[in-house]
């Protein structure tokens, strides 16, 4: 393989105010786990998006913060509702269900967006001892299609559980992006839209590795501490996770990051939008392109520029952008899948 990467933002390296950012956090000697100027600091900026009233609390990973944060929201006898294309149901080995011993209820969700129709009809067996009750509504923003909830859906959701004793949690490992694309503040997508817990996605945004769990219904916020702990999510050395945090949330780096990842990927859409063969299947609003190619075409590519096949049986593929993905990168890559997929079409 010769080309830049389009698997995943995820193989992205990470941004040099953020290297920077963990050497400058690599000075003298400071408390552990958390108790440092360095993790106040990250806290401090997430509440200044999230509001004064949000918790954070710093993790290794996305699936990390996604079962910390679920396990505050979610006994077990409940359940998750959630996109049958949700990460917490296809990427992550089980976790959420084994470390919450909780079910996930997964429902068709066109476009991996969660609909209050779709909800609703996965809610059942209310009070009924014989069944899991419904308990939380989980989506992610963007998602895993590269769709993008508006401000107004995610409202419609979070109504909708807040009126039946449910809780909403989002997913935010591209939070970012999803931002970016509404033109809004990353505080929007949180308690403003009606969100009771969400991750903050820093990884795939330009991080080496962290991320964080930010609570924002206070009551939820008091067992965290001990959550985080029991989930092997809790770095001693932590201020060097939260200097990404920092880095991230300074000089609006994340918005930055988040929208040259944008840009990119409108920009190979654009070139491949009356390529021959090519058939783009969803809306690009955020970092990703999702299509359908021949699969002779696909070996041919991906022997040149990796990318993930999404959908063995129909050949859909997905080409990702992140923050450091150039021009120059999208031009060489769409023109030479216009050369092959129109050798195969």
């Amino acid at each position: 393989m010769t080309g830049i990467s389009f698997g995943s933002d995820n193989h992205a390296g990470v941004h040099p105010d953020v290297l920077a950012a963990v050497v400058e956090a690599n000075s003298g000697t400071v408390p552990a786990y958390g108790d440092d100027a360095v993790t106040t600091e990250a806290k401090r900026l997430l509440r200044g998006h999230f509001g004064d009233s949000a918790e954070a609390f710093v993790v290794f990973n996305g699936t990390g913060a996604n079962v910390v944060g679920l396990q505050s929201m979610v006994r077990s006898f409940e359940s998750v509702i959630c996109a049958d294309s949700a990460h917490i149901n296809v990427d992550e080995c089980g976790a959420p269900e084994k470390l919450l011993g909780a079910k996930l209820v997964d429902v068709p969700a066109p476009g991996g967006k969660l609909t209050v129709e779709a909800v609703d009809a996965a809610r059942w067996g209310v009070g009924d001892p014989h069944h899991v009750q419904a308990k939380v509504v989980s989506i992610t923003q963007s998602t895993e299609c590269g769709t993008v909830y508006s401000l107004e859906e995610i409202r419609a959701l979070a109504d909708y559980a807040h009126e039946r004793g449910m809780l909403l949690h989002l997913d935010g490992a591209r939070i970012a992006n999803a931002a970016v694309s509404l033109g809004v503040d990353l505080g929007d997508l949180g308690a403003a839209a009606g969100v009771d817990v969400l991750s903050f996605g820093a990884t795939k945004n330009g991080a080496m590795g962290a991320e964080a769990v930010v609570v924002l219904r206070p009551e939820l916020a008091g067992s965290m501490e001990f959550l985080r702990k029991q989930s092997m999510q809790l770095a001693s050395k932590m201020r060097f996770m939260s200097a990404q945090v920092v880095a991230l949330l300074t000089d609006d780096l994340w918005r930055r990051n988040a929208a040259n990842a944008n840009a990119m990927a409108a920009r190979l859409a654009s070139a491949l939008e009356d390529a021959p063969g090519v058939t783009i299947t969803d809306p690009v609003q955020a970092n990703a392109v999702f299509a359908i190619i021949d699969r002779r075409a696909t070996e041919v590519l991906r022997t040149e520029f990796p990318f993930e096949v999404w959908r063995e049986d129909t050949g859909q593929v997905r080409w990702m952008t992140s923050w450091a993905t150039q021009a120059s990168d999208v031009d060489a890559f769409a023109a030479r899948i216009r050369e092959v997929t129109g050798d195969h079409a």
